[in-house]
């Protein structure tokens, strides 16, 4: 054997069993798993290796994300979920230790934004609409919690198991319009530190909570305010570009290596952060 090629094909062998296959073995659950975020991450954990529930309420939308990671040849299934029905999330955690015997991983993709929440140039804070506030809130505040209180029970049985929530940089600096948004993923951020210290502190190190805070990514919910029909920035989407160095939006797959680093077993020291995957849009001061 061609002594370059056999060196090429090691080389790639132990990158693959090192970055690829990091995940070998584990059982990750991902909430909100069908849609922009949550697919992305499904099909980079089950890259690396992983064994992947997508956990949704939207049946028909869930199989047709893991009919299409399947065809990838990923280990890939679905579990109708609500994360905000305590109920129906602990049945979830009851299907997943049923078909795959743990849970090492879950992710708290689950959340979104609603109109009624948000505060539109031309009005103010008395026509924010208290209802969708709190829908805003529960969705992306309970529906942390519910699945964090749920999943966490097997981990603890573990000894082991590692939690990752979905922030924002609306969460670390607010941002006009998405008022409601801001304040619960902020609240997602204060959750996540304070379970982190939580669950080390009655249940040992091996239980380890962290966050990232995506930069702004295009997805179904955001699109029309990001973009016109024929493809240009709206004012807005001109606005986030001009404050972010790197000058474009990020892409969902470009979150999926920082989640595995907090997934590894060999970042055992890190729990309790929120890592900003942004452009550098947190470290410009706009001068």
């Amino acid at each position: 054997m061609n002594l370059e090629f056999a060196d090429g094909f090691l080389h790639l062998f132990f990158y693959r069993k090192i970055i690829f296959d990091k995940m070998n073995g584990k059982v990750v659950c991902i909430t909100g798993g069908n849609g922009t975020i949550g697919s992305a991450l499904a099909e980079g954990m089950a890259k690396a290796g992983a064994k992947v529930f997508i956990l949704a309420r939207n049946e028909e939308k869930s199989k047709a994300v893991v009919a299409e990671l399947q065809s990838k040849n990923l280990d890939v299934d679905y579990i109708v979920c609500d994360v905000l029905d305590q109920e129906t999330t602990e049945a979830a955690v009851d299907q997943v230790l049923e078909k795959a015997g743990r849970v090492d991983v879950l992710i708290n993709g689950a959340g979104g934004n609603m109109s009624g929440a948000t505060i539109m140039p031309n009005q103010t804070i008395f026509d924010l609409e208290i209802d969708q506030f709190k829908k805003v809130n529960d969705l992306n505040l309970l529906g942390t919690v519910i699945p964090t209180k749920a999943f966490a029970r097997p981990m603890v049985d573990q000894k082991q198991g590692c939690i990752i929530n979905i922030s924002s940089m609306s969460a670390i600096s607010p941002m006009t319009r998405v008022v409601g948004y801001s304040a619960s993923k902020a609240a997602v951020d204060n959750f996540t530190k304070s379970m982190a210290v939580e669950l080390i502190s009655k249940y040992g190190e091996g239980i380890r909570v962290n966050a990232i805070a995506p930069g702004f990514l295009v997805a179904d919910q955001n699109r029309a305010l990001l973009m016109n029909e024929d493809g240009s920035l709206t004012d807005r989407g001109n606005t986030i570009i001009s404050q972010t160095p790197m000058r474009r939006f990020g892409k969902p797959e470009e979150l999926v290596s920082t989640v595995l680093w907090l997934c590894d077993d060999k970042s055992s020291f890190i729990t309790g952060i929120i890592v900003p995957i942004d452009g550098g849009f947190s470290a410009f001061s706009g001068v």
